[in-house]
């Protein structure tokens, strides 16, 4: 099955690691200004990019889901030899704005005295049909599934004759409801009316004039009242069918048809409440095979399943966890070793983790340990207890990879994001600021890049209290969610309510 992966692990390792990319500003959609204030509903919750890379999807606390559509890879305007003797270096993924829809309402479940926020927490794009667009977003409760299609909107023109006046008679009739004149019987027209000497030749009867097309935003699906507790991961499957949903003790299977039945595959929840040591923090569809998927945990394990092998999955057919060193337990050991979130890589070979400190990358081949390590957050381990009192250490930061997985990503405070190399040898390690000039803050330090269960790839800033310029930590400004372009070189991340987006 992974026959073409040794293959190009093997030819990766005779031609070295690739070159370092120099990761350049393409765009920002909703940039503050100076001392503008930020609203809260205004804040990017969730980004998404579809499989073809030509749609982006975000989601907000406000419920609100934009679409911005690639413009780049149409309208060229030119020939095919034209467009080949462009200069590739300078081509890169540009988007526009779309559409938007609200998603989610904020709602009250008045048999828990619990309000539930509009907050979109995960978005994922399904398989568009007909020129429609389909997605899935969901808030702590209920999912939605949505069909973004183009209505075109006739307008016609009017009739140019006055209905109250007969231009042939020259008299002026009252008209009423059914369109018969209300002093005259019904037959009157065959009786009565006839057209003057050479016709109106002003008479037009209503046409079409325009059809203009508009984006409408239509809630096909609303998967609803199948979670306890918050929904934390939505995924849905390769087969384009069916799709999960997770929360703290439970992964629920779907059919995007079927909107009032789902089946529990995952419970974690035991008898006694009192016993509870670990919940589900993220979980995953494998890209390729719709029988398999990874769920994580505030453990720091991943399990990845075989839904073949029983109806409710309480068996793992892997599992993914990194030994703890002795000696090193703490009191923050284990908020710091819970998952926040997990990807697989799109040949569904790896899977990318993210704890509080650190990025790994697992091969699901080898489930003795993660196969590389990148260091993150180590600099804040002396100020563990800070951010404890300010909650920062809960904080659930994403990970992406690129489509070819040769490179890792995750975010950071300060508004930062780390760049990895993922190849074997590589010692690429990158950290960029969200703004419109990105390599302000890079840092490249070279390490010996090691894929080995026992070597830690440690590339970053070691200084305690400070950024890699010397900066004093910001952790009001964070950056929790990004996105890889599946096919290039690309990233999109949100500062706040701010998109920005980055190519290489």
């Amino acid at each position: 099955m992974n026959g073409g992966d040794d293959a190009a692990a093997s030819s990766a390792a005779t031609s070295g690691p690739p070159p370092s990319l120099e990761w350049r500003f393409s765009q920002v959609f909703g940039e503050r200004t100076a001392g503008e204030e930020v609203h809260e509903v205004d804040i990017i919750s969730a980004i998404e990019f579809d499989k073809s890379g030509d749609h982006l999807a975000t989601g907000d606390r406000g419920g609100r889901v934009v679409l911005f559509e690639r413009t780049d890879t149409k309208d060229h305007g030119g020939s095919r030899r034209d467009a080949e003797e462009m200069d590739y270096s300078v081509r890169h993924p540009e988007f526009r704005y779309k559409t938007e829809f609200q998603s989610h309402e904020p709602e009250f479940d008045y048999l828990k005295s619990l309000e539930i926020e509009e907050k979109i927490n995960k978005i994922r794009w399904c398989q568009p049909a007909n020129g429609a667009l389909f997605l899935l977003s969901t808030n702590d409760k209920t999912i939605k599934y949505w069909k973004v299609q183009e209505k075109k909107i006739k307008k016609i023109s009017e009739m140019n004759i006055d209905p109250f006046n007969d231009r042939g008679s020259g008299c002026r009739l009252p008209i009423i409801a059914n369109g018969v004149h209300a002093d005259k019987p019904q037959d009157y027209l065959s009786e009565d009316f006839s057209f003057p000497p050479g016709g109106i030749p002003s008479l037009r009867l209503p046409v079409v004039t325009s059809q203009e097309t508009s984006l409408v935003a239509r809630c096909r699906r609303v998967y609803a009242h199948a979670h306890d507790y918050h929904i934390n991961s939505i995924s849905n499957s390769s087969d384009g069918e069916t799709f999960i949903s997770a929360d703290d003790l439970r992964v629920n299977l779907w059919n995007l048809e079927v909107s009032n039945q789902s089946f529990n595959i995952v419970d974690v929840k035991p008898t006694n409440m009192e016993d509870l040591t670990e919940v589900i923090t993220s979980a995953e569809f494998h890209p390729i095979h719709c029988n398999m998927l990874a769920y994580s945990s505030s453990k720091g394990s991943i399990r990845l399943i075989d839904m073949r092998q029983s109806a409710l999955c309480d068996s793992h057919t892997k599992l993914f966890e990194e030994p703890e060193a002795p000696g090193s337990r703490s009191f923050f050991t284990e908020i710091i070793a819970s998952i926040s979130d997990i990807k697989f890589s799109k040949n569904g070979r790896y899977i990318l983790s993210r704890d509080y400190m650190t990025l790994k990358l697992w091969d699901i081949n080898m489930d003795s340990g993660p196969v590389a390590s990148y260091q993150v957050h180590e600099h804040l381990r002396p100020r563990l207890c800070d951010l404890y009192e300010n909650d920062s250490i809960f904080d659930k930061f994403e990970c992406c990879l690129s489509g070819d997985g040769s490179r890792v990503a995750t975010g950071s405070y300060s508004n930062l994001f780390r760049v990895f190399g993922a190849s074997q040898g590589s010692t690429e390690a990158a950290t960029l600021e969200a703004s419109k000039n990105p390599m302000r803050r890079q840092i490249q330090t070279p390490a010996r890049s090691c894929r080995s269960m026992t070597s830690v790839v440690r590339r970053g800033s070691e200084s305690p209290g400070s950024d890699a310029n010397g900066n004093a930590h910001d952790f009001t400004t964070k950056l929790l969610h990004m996105a890889w372009h599946p096919t290039e070189n690309s990233i999109a991340c949100a500062a706040a309510n701010s998109l920005y987006m980055y190519y290489a």
